[in-house]
């Protein structure tokens, strides 16, 4: 059997008890991280602008990646679902190039627009694999 091993920054270990979730599960060198959300610590949802909303869950997807030793550089596959994603998707490639620096290969992904999320006032989520050094 696949050695598997929980991934959760500090800040996250309590989705683990709380939800029966692993924020990440690295498994040799792969990180499958779930998706990150527009929310803080507190479970609160950040909702004073969509770009503030975005920026939110990509600083979240850069922490769990910190807590396995990765970064954005090291991401190689990513999903994104978005709410509205006609309206959201200028904005969101202009701060994705923020985090996701331009590469000859850059990571594979897919874009996916849906009606909701899981909880009221979430508006985008980024699912990543990535390639821990």
């Amino acid at each position: 059997m696949t050695q598997r091993e929980l991934v959760a920054p500090d800040e996250m270990k309590h989705l683990v008890e709380r939800f029966n979730y692993s924020p990440a599960v690295k498994v040799g060198n792969l990180l499958f991280a779930a998706g990150q959300v527009g929310r803080d610590a507190d479970m609160n949802v950040i909702d004073s602008s969509l770009e503030d909303h975005i920026v939110a869950a990509w600083e979240n997807v850069g922490k769990v990646l910190a807590a396995a030793g990765a970064s954005y550089e090291d991401i190689v596959e990513m999903t994104t679902f978005h709410v509205e994603l006609q309206e959201q998707l200028p904005l969101f490639l202009e701060i994705k190039d923020r985090y996701i620096p331009r590469t000859a290969v850059p990571p594979a992904w897919t874009a996916i627009g849906i009606t909701e999320l899981t909880f009221p006032k979430q508006l985008v989520e980024i699912k990543v694999v990535a390639l821990i050094p």
